[in-house]
């Protein structure tokens, strides 16, 4: 990793914010008003993001790729947090799947 204050505890350390921010109130803070907002309008704000990053990638803007990406990875650990999904949960799957060919794992869904 790059960057000074890059470290792999990141993730975890915005998810716990991200959830101690669940009972604010939603005039103060925009966590606290995404969940007052409800799933739905999390989902949405996950999407936005999620084009925003392909489109930023796909103009080859790595500077905006990395913004966009930042704003991606919050609103996806605002939804974990929504629905009760630990990073850990994550992380599970994501070793479960390592040295499975990703052709071979998507047929084991099926």
């Amino acid at each position: 990793m790059t960057g000074e204050n890059a470290d792999v505890d990141a993730l975890q350390r915005l998810y716990d914010v991200i959830e101690a921010r669940k009972g604010n109130d939603p005039e103060g803070s925009y966590t606290a008003r995404l969940f007052a907002d409800g799933l739905s309008q999390i989902a949405r704000k996950l999407g936005e993001e999620a084009v925003e990053t392909v489109i930023a990638g796909a103009s080859g803007d790595a500077a905006a790729t990395v913004r966009e990406s930042a704003d991606l990875l919050y609103h996806l650990l605002v939804l974990w947090a929504r629905l009760g999904i630990a990073p850990d949960e994550v992380w599970a799957e994501l070793a479960r799947r390592e040295g499975t060919s990703g052709l071979a794992e998507k047929a084991a869904r099926k």
